[in-house]
């Protein structure tokens, strides 16, 4: 079991222990990559002090799945030494009957502190806040706060704030001042109460837009009655946008946004199947539209070896102006009233962009072929693909954006199917429209 050591350990079992001592986040990858009984097994004949270094290092559930074969007792007092934002993740991957087990187990503090995290979603401020927060009553004298900050621990110390009796949060005070007043003053005048904070509720990358704009070390979380819940460091809050850009990245490319490099096989399947199978039935409806054509490409075969150039350009050309209104809309540049700009900004840029790829493109065509007909046509396709892709890019995050959404998820697969469609079909159209003179 957890805790227990062997008197009798072997020389490869100390050798392991020995490596995750010295190598933590070594030996957690390790793990995550490893057949999960033995992996369980392992951990199972680790001692507290190894064990608690491998938990607040592992992916939330390969830890949880270490700890499902754990008595509650012993699970409980492994998730006390970490911090409640960790333990939290953990304890909701549990089974339902051991995560309520656990949280009897706990300390009622800490316990109540995973409770009030189980609330909120992890991209959420409450799902990022930690708990512990130094918090002055609002009725103290000066002598009595100094008395309680020295209590305080060193962690929790971000910004002096102050509460009510019943925690509402009354503002904040300054150091500076508390250490100028005298001992018996009350700390109340000295209180400033214009005190920023966040709802517990707000999205995280709102919560970084904002800390990174008044440049605040630390931010105040609260709940609707504004009664304080915890507060968000600027460092986890950076993390958090960080580890956001890479979620919506892998979203975009069809993979699940928490899946990762060692992720199971079980998992990496199921995340991203449904999105393969939906670029399939895309692709098949591309498919059909350049089966419109075929009599055309059995004619001039010649289209047939151009088709993943035009396709291949308006992808390319909307990928573009999808990257960039994305990061308008994460940046909050991309604003309602704003929307009109950025699409006349991107449809014009797309026009002058298409047209000189076109003259490129229908250059080397003639160069190739020595056909004035297919350069043209190749040349008047690759301007309305791109400039159909560079609008269709812009204006699908929009759109779903404004249906609440999440442009991420499903924007690229959109887009792929425009460009693709729209380029078969205006190139070959063309080609139809210009077929006495190809042939």
């Amino acid at each position: 079991m957890v805790g227990r050591s062997s008197p009798r350990m072997k020389p490869a079992d100390a050798l392991l222990r020995a490596f995750i001592e010295l190598h933590p986040e070594d030996a957690a990858r390790a793990i995550e990559a490893s057949d999960a009984d033995e992996a369980a097994r392992f951990f199972a004949s680790l001692p507290d002090r190894v064990a608690i270094s491998l938990l607040d290092r592992l992916q939330p559930h390969v830890a949880a799945d270490l700890l499902r074969h754990a008595r509650a007792e012993q699970a409980a007092r492994l998730l006390d030494a970490i911090e409640p934002q960790t333990a939290s993740a953990i304890v909701e991957h549990l089974e339902t009957e051991q995560r309520e087990a656990v949280l009897v187990a706990l300390p009622e503090t800490k316990a109540r502190a995973l409770r009030v995290l189980a609330e909120y979603p992890a991209e959420t401020a409450g799902g990022m806040m930690e708990t512990k927060v130094a918090a002055l009553p609002l009725d103290l004298t000066v002598q009595q706060a100094i008395a309680a900050i020295r209590k305080a621990p060193r962690e929790a110390l971000y910004y002096l704030y102050v509460t009510k009796r019943n925690g509402e949060l009354a503002g904040v005070l300054s150091m500076r001042d508390l250490l100028l007043a005298l001992p018996r003053d009350p700390i109340e005048p000295l209180v400033r109460r214009d005190v920023l904070s966040v709802p517990a509720t707000m999205p995280a990358e709102e919560v970084v837009d904002l800390m990174s704009e008044r440049k605040f070390l630390a931010m105040p979380v609260v709940d609707i009655d504004r009664k304080l819940l915890g507060v968000i460091k600027y460092d986890e809050a950076l993390q958090a946008g960080i580890l956001e850009g890479f979620e919506d990245l892998q979203r975009i490319v069809g993979a699940g946004g928490d899946e990762r490099a060692l992720s199971p096989v079980s998992t990496v399947v199921v995340r991203r199947l449904p999105w393969l199978l939906v670029n399939l039935a895309t692709a098949f409806l591309a498919a059909a539209v350049v089966g419109l054509f075929e009599n055309i490409i059995a004619q001039v075969t010649a289209l047939a070896v151009l088709l993943p150039v035009v396709s291949g350009q308006g992808g390319n050309s909307g990928s573009q102006s999808l990257a960039v209104v994305m990061r308008g809309l994460a940046m909050r540049e991309v604003i309602p009233g704003a929307a009109g700009r950025v699409i006349r900004k991107e449809l014009l840029a797309a026009l002058v962009n298409g047209l000189a790829v076109a003259v490129v493109t229908a250059v080397a065509v003639y160069v190739w072929s020595r056909s004035i007909p297919l350069a043209l046509v190749i040349g008047l396709a690759m301007v309305v693909n791109m400039t159909a892709a560079a609008v269709s890019g812009t204006v699908i995050p929009l759109v779903l954006r404004a249906m609440g959404r999440d442009p991420a998820q499903s924007a690229a697969i959109f887009l792929t199917t425009v460009t693709d469609i729209v380029g078969f079909a205006s190139f070959l159209g063309f080609a139809m429209l210009f077929m006495r003179w190809l042939t």
